[in-house]
């Protein structure tokens, strides 16, 4: 399961990327926003990261102008590993060397079938385990001394 979200500036982009799931049936959850109406991206970052956290959701998709606000807002979450990916590559390394539970894209640095390349390569790749958990498991002591 997928929780997708965006603001205002990712609404048009988390559209496509919602018809790109379905067609492929791939379950998701929609967090908002649901219009192209001025709003706040930490809203929808708070949203999807708790869907995460919760066990609703397995990973998470967030989309604003940038990327790079939903990355921050999202990261503030313990458990959650985000990352703004910008690329089919990135899409893949973010999912096999560290485990990113949540991508951020940046609508107005994509097109449409970018994004989507991206959500695909991210879905399918598996994570590597082995040196990359050892790192992640570091990775989670910080945030038991950091994330109260």
């Amino acid at each position: 399961m997928i929780a997708i979200g965006s603001d205002h500036g990712g609404y048009k982009l988390k559209e496509e990327i919602k018809r790109y799931l379905d067609e492929n049936k791939i379950e998701y959850k929609d967090f908002g926003t649901y219009n192209e109406e001025r709003t706040d991206y930490p809203i929808y970052a708070k949203k999807v990261a708790e869907a995460i956290q919760n066990k609703e959701a397995d990973r998470g998709i967030l989309i604003c102008r940038s990327g790079y606000g939903m990355v921050v807002a999202a990261n503030k979450f313990k458990g959650i590993r985000a990352a703004s990916v910008q690329d089919e590559v990135s899409a893949k390394f973010a999912k096999s060397d560290d485990d990113i539970n949540v991508i951020t894209l940046g609508a107005d640095y994509l097109t449409t079938n970018e994004a989507i390349c991206i959500v695909r390569n991210w879905i399918a790749e598996e994570f590597k385990g082995g040196r990359y958990k050892e790192r992640l498991d570091m990775i989670e002591e910080i945030e038991k001394e950091n994330m109260k």
